[in-house]
């Protein structure tokens, strides 16, 4: 599976947070009873915002493919180190982080209000468990502003429409789609979205998007037995296809690549140098 982070929709969800900009609504339960991924790859990175399923599900998966965790920890270095550069080097001001997932060491906004405290950062996702935690994610610079939406991976113009109250889209925008699009069983679908997403984009925006890969036999059973656990299911594709996914933008070097090849730093240190999640950072000409 993928970073567990999801953005798809729900009837309702828990009040929204002091200094949100999304309208209360009802409050939805936390099903503790099936694991979620959000849950587990919390686990995998030594979180404590999981439950006794979600563990012993965890370690199921791990049973089965060891490597889960060294691909939970390249996967999240790599939103860092895409982060830092798009803050850095390339200037960006604003991002979109759609499927943000539970609260971690160095959140997209962290990381890009470090580099420029400015920076704007509205979170997209609609687990009740991540908005209940949403007030750490709203924690920003005073420069600057983080955002939290419940909304829905499937309405791409509904999530530009809120998301415009903090980000200005006649600016550039780093989309980021990390470890989500597995969650899009269909292909064509997943690219649909990709492709209107980035249509709402000005010139000089990015795409950032990692996923899991079907490299490692070991790694398909073990989504396979996840699957078949009742969680919502995860769709392991080719590099290949992940590469699709940037169809029209300029990729920047080294192109897509398992995570930890991605402009390896300190950060990277001690990571196999192969992992099975697989991603890139893309520019809109």
């Amino acid at each position: 599976m993928a970073s567990g982070r999801g953005a798809r929709a729900r009837p309702g969800a828990p009040p929204a947070p002091e200094g949100a900009t999304m309208p209360q609504q009802p409050q939805v339960p936390i099903d503790t009873a099936v694991p979620h991924s959000a849950r587990i790859w919390n686990y995998w990175l030594g979180g404590k915002d999981n439950y006794a399923v979600d563990r012993e599900a965890g370690d199921r998966f791990r049973a089965t493919f060891p490597g889960i965790v060294d691909g939970a920890r390249a996967a999240r270095y790599f939103l860092a180190r895409a982060v830092r550069h798009l803050a850095g080097e390339a200037g960006v001001r604003q991002f979109l982080d759609i499927g943000t997932g539970l609260p971690n060491v160095d959140n997209t906004h962290e990381i890009a209000q470090r580099v420029a405290p400015e920076a704007r950062v509205v979170y997209v996702d609609n687990d009740p468990l991540v908005l209940a935690h949403a007030r750490a994610l709203l924690s920003s610079a005073p420069e600057g502003a983080a955002d939290y939406l419940d909304a829905d991976l499937l309405d791409p113009e509904g999530i530009v429409r809120a998301a415009a109250g903090t980000l200005d889209f006649d600016r550039p925008v780093a989309l980021m789609l990390m470890g989500i699009l597995g969650h899009v069983e269909d292909f064509e679908e997943a690219k649909a979205i990709v492709r209107r997403l980035t249509a709402a984009l000005p010139p000089g925006s990015y795409l950032v998007h990692y996923d899991s890969t079907d490299t490692s036999e070991e790694y398909v059973t073990a989504i396979r037995g996840y699957n078949e656990g009742g969680a919502v299911p995860y769709i392991l594709r080719s590099p290949e296809r992940i590469a699709e996914f940037f169809d029209g933008l300029d990729l920047l070097e080294p192109g897509v690549v398992s995570c930890s090849r991605w402009r390896p730093d300190a950060l990277a240190f001690g990571l196999p140098a192969e992992v099975h999640q697989y991603g890139g950072v893309a520019r809109k000409p």
